[in-house]
């Protein structure tokens, strides 16, 4: 695998990730990927690509917030062949060096639960919210836990920011601790 920094020459890769996005996304990204592979190219910010057999196989990008010491990741997303392979991680892994060289200090994310994915769906977040992370469970498949094994912890939640009971969960690492 071979990670590249995309940029607005690369006219296959960028339709390739746009492909990508709407793929892994489609509730999102289904009418505007091309637009948010455009957002990923803005100066200041990173937009890596994970390339297999001259194929974009995932990316990754980040924005940088608060200067440069606490960077956003934001989206992440392999292709559906590429997936449970490793290339996520391997992306994640490639984020981070890059930003730690670039001197960031905080890299982290949000995650939505807007399906009942987690038990922090269940009920009111807003009674007990620290027990409700403590005690969090992964009831489909969310990826919460995929970041968790990358060493990402959880550092928040907004409750209801999806609709009644579809929180954002937000997860953090330090890139320098």
């Amino acid at each position: 695998m071979e990670f590249i920094l995309l940029d607005g020459t690369q006219k296959t890769y960028l339709q390739q990730a746009a492909g990508i996005l709407r793929q892994a996304f489609p509730h999102c990204y289904g009418d505007c990927a091309e637009e948010e592979v455009q957002e990923m190219l803005e100066e200041g910010k990173l937009a890596l690509g994970a390339v297999l057999a001259g194929r974009l196989a995932g990316l990754a990008g980040a924005a940088p917030r608060y200067d440069l010491t606490a960077w956003e990741l934001h989206p992440l997303a392999v292709e559906e062949s590429c997936r449970s392979q490793g290339v996520g991680s391997a992306l994640v892994r490639e984020l981070e060096r890059w930003l730690k060289e670039k001197g960031c200090l905080t890299l982290y994310l949000g995650s939505d639960d807007e399906d009942g994915s987690t038990t922090l769906s269940e009920g009111n977040l807003f009674e007990d919210t620290f027990a409700k992370i403590r005690n969090i469970r992964n009831l489909k498949n969310h990826p919460f836990t995929f970041y968790q094994k990358l060493g990402y912890q959880i550092i928040g939640v907004i409750p209801d920011a999806n609709g009644l009971g579809k929180p954002d969960i937000w997860m953090g690492k330090s890139l320098v601790r």
